[in-house]
């Protein structure tokens, strides 16, 4: 039975880098930065309770100079209540690893680099790294350990409705760019599969909005921050999106529980930059199971 009171929406953000140089050379670029921009600043009117934000937050984690505009972000989300949690992606390690996590910890205190929990109106969020070649054998172990111990715990706890699960590299991907990560595949999948309440794995990288269903669980790719638009596989051996007639140049993820379900909303913003507009909607284990499309 779906809850009567109202639910908080809570949102989803990735890959908000801006362009590199080597990336122009092979994208067209569509005032990514200014459509960064543009959304953040959106975030910062909405003030919403949180913010997860799914790695690629800038194109080089470890130069300082990069972040600036993170920053000022930053501490807008504070002044008005946000909570903002992130996991890292590649391009947040990128070049000096080392260097990156630093940086990156200096904005997120509460990330942990072998995975973390956050919840959020009896929605848990699983946040887990898949960034595998910067990490060492013994945190990867410690790692996945972690995490099929804590959908366990988490299955178990009553307080907890739905868990959705997520980390930077897409399990499944049409993107010819990045694809699909075996690794994700391997390691994070089985887990999220096999838990009852886990129904929503959320991931970016791909820069574009993709839907897949596989053994009756949704996955998600929402790398829509900013980065330069990938291109996708369209022929007969693509994976099967759902969300083939929904390709936003830009977009977040709204995400609200409905009893043990959860409703979901992607904003995609105007092609003029006037503002966000529903693009596509859908539910999943809420008694009406609805999907649109603009």
């Amino acid at each position: 039975m779906n809850d009567t009171e109202q639910h908080p929406d809570i949102l989803f953000l990735s890959d908000t880098q801006a362009p590199m140089f080597v990336e122009r050379l092979v994208l067209r670029t569509h005032q990514n930065t200014k459509a960064t921009q543009t959304i953040l600043d959106h975030i910062v009117k909405l003030h919403p309770t949180v913010l997860y934000w799914l790695g690629d937050i800038v194109s080089l984690g470890f130069r300082t100079r990069k972040w600036r505009t993170i920053d000022q972000f930053l501490e807008k989300c504070r002044s008005v209540g946000t909570s903002v949690y992130a996991i890292m992606g590649n391009h947040d390690v990128m070049g000096r690893p080392r260097k990156g996590a630093r940086n990156f910890q200096l904005r997120f205190p509460d990330h942990v680099n072998t995975g973390y929990v956050q919840v959020t109106d009896g929605i848990a969020v699983v946040m887990l790294n898949s960034n595998f070649s910067t990490m060492s054998s013994d945190e990867i172990v410690k790692q996945q350990s972690w995490y099929e111990d804590i959908l366990t715990v988490l299955d178990a706890d009553p307080a907890i409705h739905v868990i959705i699960v997520t980390c930077h590299h897409a399990p499944y991907s049409n993107s010819k760019l990045v694809g699909s990560s075996k690794l994700v595949q391997q390691r994070f999948v089985p887990a999220y599969i096999a838990s009852p309440k886990a129904k929503l794995f959320i991931t970016g990288h791909s820069h574009a909005f993709e839907r897949y269903e596989f053994e009756g669980k949704t996955f998600l790719v929402i790398g829509g921050g900013g980065g330069l638009r990938q291109p996708l596989n369209t022929s007969p051996s693509r994976l099967p999106d759902l969300a083939t007639e929904y390709k936003p140049m830009f977009h977040y993820l709204s995400v609200r529980r409905d009893g043990d379900g959860l409703v979901l909303t992607s904003y995609c913003l105007k092609r003029d930059f006037s503002g966000f507009s529903v693009g596509y909607e859908f539910s999943i284990g809420t008694e009406v199971a609805s999907a649109t499309t603009e």
